[in-house]
């Protein structure tokens, strides 16, 4: 309904996200409102002021019956500036930098507010539906790693159906020495690896549910993520944003993992930044 309120028929490219004072809040936030959204109401309600949400336009790629997306980035953002939009409606920032050390000082900036990194973009590009290509690139910073155990393993998708490529894995209760799931990964191992862990934890499951199986608390994995954030989804109460696996940690036994209060303090560092 707020878009109608656009006097230009256009597509943009763009996100909804909770947004206050000029920074993004997490995606624990965003959950939070669209669990209050019911049927009829408006998602960009000031009822629920606690958690203002807004729609971030990026990008232009279609003005009043113009494909914009063989358009150069530069006059791209330059017709989305001059757009009236309307309220709850932001055009994203952008910072030109001309060197190394310039990215370097935009991502720290950008660090500072407690986003996760910055999409680079070269100012001459088109737009490629789907891909980023040669002329765009992210650029992120794990916050930090834990080492975990995996509790449960799945088979995977794709060309990856036939094995055990998923895992949920868990830090310790530091009080009651219980394993609490924190998240659940399946990237960054090789097919070796997956191969290795799949005959494993077949050899090592407690409870078959076919494509999910529950298993013997004894293959540690050093986890990196870009956040630790509040969720319902998980025991432990917290969960990992975006989780990779570095690698296995064939040094480390269970009783050598990472504990809830450790991923706490992880939590706690981010919301004492805000």
């Amino acid at each position: 309904e707020r878009a109608r309120a656009l006097k230009a028929e256009v597509i943009l490219d763009g996100e909804i996200m909770a947004f206050e004072h000029g920074r993004k809040l997490t995606f624990f936030d965003l959950q939070k409102r669209l669990g209050r959204k019911s049927e009829g109401n408006d998602l960009f309600a000031t009822a629920a002021a606690d958690v203002p949400v807004v729609f971030v336009a990026f990008d232009l790629l279609w003005l009043n019956g113009h494909s914009l997306l063989k358009t150069p980035l530069r006059e791209r953002r330059d017709s989305l500036r001059s757009l009236q939009l309307p309220p709850q409606f932001q055009v994203s920032e952008i910072s030109p930098v001309h060197s190394a050390d310039g990215i370097e000082q935009a991502f720290q900036n950008a660090r500072r507010r407690m986003n996760e990194g910055l999409l680079v973009k070269d100012p001459e590009s088109v737009y490629s539906p789907g891909r980023r290509g040669l002329f765009w690139f992210k650029l992120k910073k794990e916050l930090a790693t834990l080492d975990v155990v995996v509790i449960a393993a799945e088979l995977g998708h794709g060309k990856r159906n036939h094995v055990l490529s998923d895992y949920t894995f868990a830090v310790r209760d530091d009080a009651s020495g219980q394993l609490l799931s924190i998240g659940k990964a399946y990237s960054g191992l090789t097919d070796v690896e997956i191969a290795e862990l799949t005959e494993h934890f077949k050899n090592n499951t407690i409870i078959d549910r076919g494509r999910y199986r529950e298993v013997k608390p004894n293959v540690v994995l050093e986890v990196a993520f870009d956040s630790v954030q509040p969720s319902t989804r998980h025991a432990s109460g917290l969960a990992l944003r975006f989780p990779r696996i570095k690698g296995i940690r064939r040094d480390k036994t269970v009783d050598a993992i990472d504990t809830l209060s450790y991923a706490r303090q992880l939590s706690a560092q981010r919301a004492s930044a805000v």
